[in-house]
C-alpha cells in the first residue's frame, strides 16, 4: 500500500466520491435513463396505431371495420383536424373512404408505414380478403406534414434551452471560480443588475441561432414557417428568456464548473426525453402527461410547432407562454435571492 501509484489512485477515488455529481452520473443516472426509455418504449406490446378516418358518407362503416383490429385506435375527424394531427405527429395515417380508399401518411416514418399495412390488411379482410378493394397510397411529402417538419421546431427548442442554460450557467460559475465575481463585490453593483445584464447579453446571439437553423432547414429540406414571423419572434424571445432565467438559478450557488455541468445535465436530459424533441411526448403514459406539460421545453416545443407547422398566433398559445413566463420569472427571482459572488 506504500506504492505512490496506489496512494494516488486512492486519493483520486476519494476526491471523486466526495463530489455528489460524480455519484449521481456514475451510479444513478444510467438506471434512471434506462427507466425513462423503458417507460417510453415499454414492452407491453405495441401501442395502438392512431388512425384518422376522414368524415364522409362511408366514414362510419370504414371506422367500424378498422375498430375490429385492437392494434388500431380509430377516430373520425374532418379533413382540417386530420391534417393537424398528422402535422403534430399525433396520428400515423389518415384514411379517406371511397370507391378507391386513399391512405395519407408520411413514408419516412416507420410507424406510419406499419399503420398503413395494418389498416390495409384490416380493410381487405373486411372486404373478403381477396383484395377486391382498390387502394391508392397518397404519400405526405409536402412541407408541413413530414417528420422533418416535426423535428425542426424540437431542435430549435432544444438549442434555445441548451444555449440559455450553458450560456448563463457555465459563464457565471466559471467567472466565480476564477475570482472575477469577487472583484465586483467591492463595487456598488446589485446582484439583480448583474444577473439581468447576463440575461440580456444572451439576446445578442439569439437571432443568429434561430436564423441559421431555420435557414438551413428551409434550404436543405424545404421547411417553411406557416405562421407569422412576429409570432415566431415572440415565442423564441419568451423561450430564450425563460431558459436564461433558469440558467442563472442553476449558477446562483454552484461553486465549481463540475457542479454546474452536473446541474445543467440533470436539468436538460429529462426534458430531452420527455418534452417531445425527437418523438411525440404522447408516447408516455397518461399519468405523466400533467408533469410533462409543465416542463418549459414541452411548452416551448408545442408553441414553436404551433407557429411553424400550424400557423397559429401567439394569442392561441396562452397556456404555453404562461408556463414559460412562470419558469423564467420564478427562476430569476430565486436566483437574485440565492446568488453569491464568491465560492
Amino acid at each position: 500500500m506504500s506504492s505512490p501509484i496506489v496512494q494516488l489512485l486512492l486519493s483520486r477515488l476519494r476526491e471523486s466520491l466526495r463530489e455528489p455529481e460524480t455519484i449521481f452520473w456514475t451510479f444513478l443516472f444510467p438506471p434512471l435513463l434506462a427507466a425513462a426509455l423503458g417507460i417510453a418504449f415499454r414492452g407491453q406490446g405495441p401501442d395502438p396505431a392512431a388512425v384518422i378516418v376522414i368524415a364522409g358518407p362511408e366514414a362510419a362503416a370504414t371506422a367500424d371495420a378498422l375498430r375490429r383490429d385492437p392494434l388500431l385506435h380509430v377516430e373520425v375527424l374532418d379533413t382540417a383536424a386530420a391534417e393537424q394531427r398528422l402535422r403534430a405527429g399525433q396520428a400515423a395515417i389518415a384514411v379517406v373512404p371511397g370507391s378507391v380508399v386513399v391512405y395519407r401518411f408520411d413514408p419516412s416514418r416507420a410507424e406510419a408505414n406499419m399503420a398503413r399495412a395494418m389498416v390495409d390488411a384490416t380493410l381487405q379482410r373486411a372486404a373478403g380478403r381477396k383484395d377486391p378493394l382498390r387502394t391508392r397510397d397518397d404519400h405526405v411529402e409536402q412541407p408541413g406534414a413530414r417528420y422533418i417538419d416535426f423535428l425542426i421546431p424540437g431542435l430549435l427548442g432544444m438549442n434555445l434551452m441548451g444555449a440559455g442554460l450553458w450560456g448563463m450557467g457555465w459563464t457565471i460559475v466559471e467567472a466565480r471560480t476564477r475570482r472575477l465575481l469577487k472583484r465586483l463585490l467591492a463595487t456598488p453593483m446589485r446582484r439583480r443588475d448583474f444577473l439581468l445584464a447576463q440575461i440580456l447579453s444572451r439576446l445578442v446571439y439569439l437571432p443568429f441561432e434561430v436564423l441559421i437553423l431555420l435557414g438551413l432547414a428551409a434550404l436543405l429540406f424545404g421547411v417553411g414557417i406557416a405562421g407569422g414571423l412576429l409570432d415566431l419572434a415572440v415565442v423564441v424571445l419568451v423561450g430564450a428568456l425563460s431558459f436564461a432565467g433558469l440558467g442563472t438559478l442553476l449558477a446562483s450557488r454552484a461553486r465549481t464548473t463540475e457542479t454546474i455541468n452536473g446541474l445543467i445535465n440533470l436539468c436538460t436530459l429529462p426534458m430531452f426525453l420527455l418534452s417531445g424533441v425527437f418523438f411525440s411526448s404522447s408516447r408516455f403514459p397518461a399519468v405523466l402527461q400533467p408533469v410533462i406539460r409543465i416542463l418549459p421545453l414541452t411548452a416551448l416545443n408545442n408553441a414553436l410547432r404551433g407557429v411553424i407547422n400550424e400557423g397559429v398566433t401567439v394569442f392561441s398559445l396562452g397556456p404555453e407562454l404562461l408556463v414559460l413566463v412562470a419558469w423564467g420569472l420564478l427562476s430569476f427571482a430565486l436566483a437574485v435571492k440565492l446568488f453569491r459572488w464568491t465560492t
